[in-house]
């Protein structure tokens, strides 16, 4: 471990964080602009990258005042700035100004500590201690909010191996054992120095999956749902209903299939016009979805007709669901309409999804020919 150069891991942690920088900076350029956070992200590392050059040339000539106190300050900068992305991407509030007077208050007694009671030790425990209440605020940030994403933990179990870093960091400069410079190439030295390479490395990679997961999250649901009433649209639901036959075929039990069709609704439109019948199909399918069982799933199929996939449910209790559906839209709310349904459930492994589809659609146009307003089964 002695035969480490401190200088050459800070040159490493230099090379990885312009590329990350980079990187993430492009992701900004180029990923949707309601993805917020990554502009910080991408500041971050960057500001690490100038404190690693300006750590770097300590013992190069240079004034401390760039050596110690800015490249502390910059340090400081990139930890507050990557507390900000992640709070712009979770949409929490900003509370950054706190934490930039907590780091300008540290830069003095770091000046303080440097140009007029000259302190390795003190300029270390000050540093340490703002760095481990930093980290510790988006850590708390990432578990109070963050959810259970693997890109999201991965940046929490980063932020805690860092912080308990930090920690031994702490405890070693406040007994006498951090030693009297930073490019000592004792264990305890490099072992500090590599943990932040390690960890700006995964600061930065965490960012970028966590910003890549929301944007396929993002775009599975726009291949997944309806733009207009955020369920299921037609290829979603279809193969929802394709992949509970084939639960069915292995469990014997089956689901009942609906058809669901707005009564009238060319006339809201030619009435009311096209925005009052998207509000019409909006509370509709919100609607629908307040008295449907967890498992249910309800797709708009075309226009104004929607298909209701209910598992492992037999004629009587489908039935029972389509009155549900009916007293639903029938509460005296300005937006709610008449629907003709028609149900049909399966037959057995024979069955298939076109089969019970037709059936369904045929049931919906008996309801039709019924007078409207009516659940028919088939």
């Amino acid at each position: 471990m002695s035969g480490l150069d401190p200088r050459s891991i800070i040159l490493v942690a230099t090379l990885m964080g312009a590329l990350m920088a980079v990187v993430l900076w492009f992701m900004r350029r180029h990923y949707p602009a309601h993805i917020h956070g990554i502009g910080y992200w991408a500041i971050s590392p960057a500001l690490w990258v100038v404190a690693a050059l300006l750590f770097g040339n300590r013992n190069a000539g240079w004034p401390a005042a760039l050596t110690v106190v800015l490249a502390n300050l910059l340090l400081m900068l990139g930890a507050i700035a990557y507390l900000v992305g992640c709070q712009r991407f979770f949409k929490r509030p900003q509370r950054w100004r706190a934490w930039l007077a907590v780091a300008g208050a540290a830069s003095l007694g770091l000046a303080w500590l440097t140009h007029v009671q000259p302190s390795y030790t003190a300029r270390l425990i000050v540093i340490t201690a703002v760095l481990i209440g930093i980290y510790l605020s988006n850590l708390l940030l990432l578990l109070r909010h963050g959810g259970n994403r693997l890109p999201v933990r991965l940046v929490e179990i980063t932020l805690a191996a860092h912080i308990a870093a930090l920690l031994v960091r702490l405890l070693t400069a406040a007994t006498g054992l951090a030693g009297e410079e930073m490019y000592e190439t004792s264990a305890i030295q490099i072992a500090y120095i590599g943990a932040f390479v390690v960890a700006q490395l995964f600061y930065a990679i965490g960012a970028v999956l966590m910003a890549t997961d929301r944007l396929v999250t993002e775009l599975e649901h726009l291949a997944t749902c309806d733009p207009l009433t955020q369920v299921l649209n037609r290829r979603a639901v279809l193969q929802q209903c394709h992949d509970e036959l084939l639960r069915s075929q292995r469990s014997g039990r089956g689901p009942a299939l609906l058809m669901l069709d707005l009564d009238n609704f060319k006339a809201i439109n030619d009435t009311h016009g096209h925005q009052h019948g998207d509000a019409v199909l909006r509370h509709f399918t919100g609607r629908v979805q307040a008295v449907l069982r967890g498992a249910d799933r309800i797709g708009r199929y075309g226009g104004e007709e929607f298909v209701l996939l209910l598992p492992e449910t037999g004629a009587d209790d489908a039935m029972k669901a389509a009155d549900r559906v009916h007293a639903a839209l029938a509460s005296g709310h300005a937006l709610d309409c008449q629907l003709s349904i028609g149900l049909t459930t399966w037959q057995g492994r024979q069955d298939t999804l076109e089969h019970m589809l037709a059936r369904a659609d045929r049931a919906l146009y008996q309801a039709k020919e019924q007078g409207r307003n009516r659940s028919c089964r088939a």
